[in-house]
Protein backbone atom coordinates (compact mmCIF):
# COMPACT_ATOMS: atom_id res chain seq x y z
CA UNK A 1 0.00 0.00 0.00
CA UNK A 2 2.83 2.39 0.88
CA UNK A 3 4.41 1.83 -2.57
CA UNK A 4 1.08 2.67 -4.23
CA UNK A 5 0.82 5.94 -2.29
CA UNK A 6 4.38 6.87 -3.23
CA UNK A 7 3.67 6.06 -6.89
CA UNK A 8 0.53 8.20 -6.87
CA UNK A 9 2.39 11.14 -5.28
CA UNK A 10 5.23 10.86 -7.81
CA UNK A 11 2.73 10.72 -10.68
CA UNK A 12 0.82 13.73 -9.35
CA UNK A 13 3.98 15.80 -8.93
CA UNK A 14 5.33 14.93 -12.39
CA UNK A 15 1.96 15.63 -14.01
CA UNK A 16 1.71 19.02 -12.27
CA UNK A 17 5.21 19.89 -13.43
CA UNK A 18 4.34 18.97 -17.00
CA UNK A 19 1.44 21.42 -16.97
CA UNK A 20 3.19 24.10 -14.92
CA UNK A 21 5.16 27.11 -15.95
CA UNK A 22 8.77 26.69 -17.02
CA UNK A 23 11.05 29.70 -16.43
CA UNK A 24 13.83 28.33 -18.66
CA UNK A 25 11.45 27.83 -21.57
CA UNK A 26 10.08 31.31 -20.89
CA UNK A 27 13.58 32.74 -21.08
CA UNK A 28 14.07 31.04 -24.44
CA UNK A 29 10.74 32.43 -25.68
CA UNK A 30 11.73 35.90 -24.51
CA UNK A 31 14.42 35.86 -27.20
CA UNK A 32 11.72 36.78 -29.72
CA UNK A 33 10.76 39.73 -27.49
CA UNK A 34 14.35 41.01 -27.20
CA UNK A 35 14.17 42.71 -30.57
CA UNK A 36 11.90 45.30 -28.95
CA UNK A 37 12.12 44.78 -25.16
CA UNK A 38 14.79 44.33 -22.51
CA UNK A 39 14.57 42.82 -19.05
CA UNK A 40 17.01 42.21 -16.23
CA UNK A 41 19.81 44.29 -14.70
CA UNK A 42 20.57 47.39 -16.76
CA UNK A 43 17.55 46.94 -19.07
CA UNK A 44 16.79 50.00 -21.18
CA UNK A 45 13.86 50.96 -23.37
CA UNK A 46 14.18 49.91 -26.99
CA UNK A 47 11.43 50.03 -29.62
CA UNK A 48 9.27 48.86 -26.70
CA UNK A 49 9.61 49.61 -22.98
CA UNK A 50 11.86 47.68 -20.63
CA UNK A 51 9.84 45.08 -18.75
CA UNK A 52 11.40 45.03 -15.28
CA UNK A 53 8.79 44.95 -12.54
CA UNK A 54 5.99 44.33 -15.01
CA UNK A 55 3.90 42.31 -12.56
CA UNK A 56 1.80 44.94 -10.75
CA UNK A 57 2.92 47.87 -12.91
CA UNK A 58 0.23 50.05 -14.50
CA UNK A 59 0.37 50.00 -18.30
CA UNK A 60 2.04 52.97 -19.93
CA UNK A 61 4.26 53.90 -16.99
CA UNK A 62 7.81 52.75 -17.77
CA UNK A 63 9.97 55.89 -17.43
CA UNK A 64 11.17 57.63 -20.58
CA UNK A 65 9.08 55.62 -23.02
CA UNK A 66 6.68 57.22 -25.50
CA UNK A 67 3.57 55.07 -25.12
CA UNK A 68 0.53 55.24 -27.36
CA UNK A 69 -2.48 57.00 -25.86
CA UNK A 70 -4.29 53.67 -26.11
CA UNK A 71 -1.76 52.01 -23.84
CA UNK A 72 -1.48 54.92 -21.38
CA UNK A 73 -5.27 55.13 -21.08
CA UNK A 74 -5.98 51.38 -21.04
CA UNK A 75 -6.36 51.19 -17.26
CA UNK A 76 -4.46 47.90 -17.27
CA UNK A 77 -2.37 46.92 -14.30
CA UNK A 78 -0.13 44.10 -15.45
CA UNK A 79 -0.79 40.78 -13.79
CA UNK A 80 -0.91 37.20 -15.00
CA UNK A 81 -4.40 37.44 -16.48
CA UNK A 82 -3.86 40.76 -18.30
CA UNK A 83 -0.46 39.72 -19.60
CA UNK A 84 -1.76 36.44 -20.97
CA UNK A 85 -4.68 38.11 -22.72
CA UNK A 86 -2.42 40.82 -24.14
CA UNK A 87 0.40 38.59 -25.37
CA UNK A 88 -2.05 36.39 -27.30
CA UNK A 89 -3.25 39.38 -29.35
CA UNK A 90 -1.96 42.80 -28.26
CA UNK A 91 -4.13 44.79 -30.69
CA UNK A 92 -7.30 43.02 -29.54
CA UNK A 93 -6.54 43.69 -25.85
CA UNK A 94 -5.48 47.31 -26.42
CA UNK A 95 -6.90 48.65 -29.69
CA UNK A 96 -4.59 51.39 -30.93
CA UNK A 97 -1.43 50.02 -29.31
CA UNK A 98 1.83 50.66 -31.17
CA UNK A 99 2.88 47.07 -30.51
CA UNK A 100 2.81 45.23 -33.79
CA UNK A 101 3.22 41.63 -32.75
CA UNK A 102 0.98 38.82 -33.95
CA UNK A 103 0.85 37.29 -30.49
CA UNK A 104 1.64 33.93 -28.96
CA UNK A 105 -1.30 31.56 -29.21
CA UNK A 106 0.16 28.48 -27.52
CA UNK A 107 -1.11 28.40 -23.91
CA UNK A 108 1.97 26.62 -22.54
CA UNK A 109 4.30 29.13 -24.19
CA UNK A 110 2.26 32.01 -22.77
CA UNK A 111 2.48 30.42 -19.30
CA UNK A 112 6.23 29.90 -19.65
CA UNK A 113 6.82 33.45 -20.87
CA UNK A 114 4.85 34.91 -17.96
CA UNK A 115 6.85 32.79 -15.50
CA UNK A 116 10.03 34.32 -16.89
CA UNK A 117 8.86 37.94 -17.05
CA UNK A 118 7.17 38.07 -13.64
CA UNK A 119 10.31 37.02 -11.77
CA UNK A 120 12.04 40.39 -12.30
CA UNK A 121 11.59 43.23 -9.84
CA UNK A 122 11.65 46.88 -10.89
CA UNK A 123 15.46 46.95 -10.62
CA UNK A 124 15.85 43.96 -12.92
CA UNK A 125 16.82 41.56 -10.18
CA UNK A 126 15.24 38.14 -9.70
CA UNK A 127 12.67 38.35 -6.89
CA UNK A 128 13.44 36.23 -3.87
Amino acid sequence: MEELIVAIVVLAVSTAAAFGQDVQKGQSLFNQCMVCHAIGPGAQNKIGPELNGLDGRPAGTAPNFAYSDANKNSGIVWNETNFKEYIKDPRAKVPGTKMIFPGIKNEQQVDDLWSYVRQFDSSGNIKK
